[in-house]
């Protein structure tokens, strides 16, 4: 019985030291406290229980009407509202929901082109739908096939203690053989892209204003995407795709588009080409019911440039970015200034 008592003692030692509580590539984002009538936010709270010949964590949901950072009571309650509520997967990081290859392949139809919701250079994006009804969204990782297990973990557990309401919530992530997944709430109102250029354009087109919220809520909850497939944080050139963002939601114009004139298929070329032929006005999306004022134009324009720079040095930090868009009096190079209208 000692023998026992002193292993599991040592067992539950070793666990605890083996993932950080907190990543040191990324700091956890906190979200500022705020009292709404009616509204309530979740998070996720890490209670260790051991299970036989097992140290498995358990994720225990419960809900907390001011912020995040007030306790509960009762540790054992679990809310019945929990996206991962009645769920059998438990997870070993002691954080977030372990789902097994199989789980994911059922919940997206086996990863079928119908479910395909997104797609870029880090992998896919399916939406779903879990054994319990809960509707989801599955990144399906390609640039990290077989990334090793302890990597990947640790990079999962930096991204799940991020807490940001510009944010989409991570829930759980699948390793499997070479099978990198990431599971995520599912938010059903589309993207940019699709609001811009697809599947959304039937609902009407948005506002500049609703643009420029998108894309400071963006700039806000920013969170470099090679993080999750490569491992390596590059903030100058997520400052240059932001930038590249920016552009489409100015111009309604996709980075990228063969089917116009040479001069025309790359955004980001003929952009400042119209900048330098003084033509920056006639660049603005013709779906636009209403134009913006000529100093939010310009203000949108400078920032965008900025961001596209080739010299990555001279690009600005995202909280720099913040303050350009909603500020008139942040300086911007006057160099620049001079080649707009």
């Amino acid at each position: 019985m000692l023998l026992l008592w002193r292993c599991s003692k040592s067992k539950k030692k070793n666990l605890a030291g083996l993932i950080p509580n907190v990543s040191r590539e990324i700091k956890e984002i906190r979200i500022e406290q705020k009292k709404s009538a009616g509204m309530e936010e979740v998070e996720y709270f890490n209670v260790q229980e051991e299970k036989e010949k097992d140290c498995d964590k358990l994720l225990v949901h419960f809900k907390n009407e001011d912020s995040f950072n007030s306790s509960s009571n009762d540790p054992n309650a679990v809310s019945v509202s929990s996206p991962l509520a009645g769920l059998p997967e438990l997870s070993h990081l002691g954080w977030g929901h372990w789902f097994t290859l199989r789980d994911l392949e059922m919940a997206t139809n086996k990863f079928s082109k119908e479910n395909v919701i997104g797609e870029g250079g880090y992998g896919i994006v399916y939406s779903g739908q879990l054994i319990n009804g809960t509707v989801v969204a599955v990144k399906r990782l390609l640039n990290n096939l077989g990334q090793a297990e302890k990597e990947f973990r640790v990079e999962v557990e930096a991204i799940g203690h991020v807490r940001h309401k510009n944010l989409v919530r991570l829930l759980g992530y699948c390793i499997e053989g070479t099978h990198r997944l990431l599971v995520y709430e599912y938010v059903n109102n589309g993207n940019l892209e699709q609001w811009l250029h697809g599947a959304m354009a039937h609902h009407g087109h948005l506002t500049w204003e609703g643009r420029v919220k998108i894309l400071l809520g963006t700039a806000k909850g920013y969170v470099a995407p090679e993080y999750a497939s490569s491992g390596f944080l590059n903030e100058k050139s997520d400052v240059y795709s932001f930038g590249v963002l920016l552009l489409e939601s100015i111009t309604g114009r996709d980075p990228v588009d063969d089917s116009r004139p040479v001069h025309e298929k790359n955004l980001v070329d003929w952009l400042k080409m119209m900048v330098a032929a003084k033509r920056a006005d006639q660049v603005l999306d013709p779906n636009l019911e209403t134009r913006p004022s000529t100093s939010a134009l310009k203000r949108a324009l400078l920032t965008a440039l900025r961001c596209v720079d080739p010299n990555a040095q001279q690009r600005p930090t995202m909280s720099q970015v913040v303050r350009m868009l909603e500020s008139d009096e942040y300086p911007i190079l006057r160099e620049v200034c001079v080649l707009l209208f």
